[in-house]
């Protein structure tokens, strides 16, 4: 049984996650054995996502005054939460990849910076790119006109090469 001072805890806790998240999903873990949800709580904590248990009246409270409030109308039922800090995407992507093995946890609530989505958008949201491939893909984008702009400034000078190498083969050919 938690005390007040307990539950207090778990509230700043979670509000305090919450606050500082960019996405978060609530999903129904019911069925989970105790493997399994050691197992989804190891690759939250690889992929920089915060994962906690909490009663709904708790959550709801957690919650409240963060931009995550939206979510409050989808806690009913047993519920875990996953909060991503770091990259938008990495709850959706851990919750997703951890169900394409097991049956559970079903997606429930979905919501990405004070947004609420379908829990179908899960899945779009797992597969954006990470900050890195982002900024690779920027970087990419940012670099092809530098390229094309050098090879151009560069063509008339190797035009030239090649046309005094043609000239020389064709005399020594004669």
């Amino acid at each position: 049984m938690l005390t007040l001072e307990d539950k207090k805890a778990i509230v700043a806790d979670v509000a305090r996650q919450a606050g500082v998240a960019q996405s978060a999903i609530a999903a129904e873990y019911s069925g989970l054995t105790v493997e399994e949800l050691t197992e989804l709580r190891s690759k939250a904590r690889q992929s920089g996502v915060y994962l906690r248990v909490v009663k709904n009246t708790l959550a709801r409270r957690a919650v409240s005054e963060t931009e995550f409030a939206c979510m409050q109308g989808g806690f009913v039922g047993p519920l875990i939460l996953a909060f991503s800090i770091e990259e938008p995407a990495a709850a959706a992507r851990v919750m997703t990849d951890f169900a394409k093995t097991h049956d559970k946890p079903k997606i429930k609530v979905v919501a990405l910076r004070g947004k609420l989505l379908a829990p179908e958008d899960a899945k779009r949201l797992a597969q954006m790119p990470t900050k890195n491939e982002a900024i690779s893909q920027l970087m990419a984008v940012m670099k092809a006109p530098i390229g094309k702009f050098v090879r151009t400034l560069a063509e008339p000078a190797n035009k030239l090469a090649r046309t005094v190498a043609a000239v020389r083969d064709q005399k020594q050919a004669a």
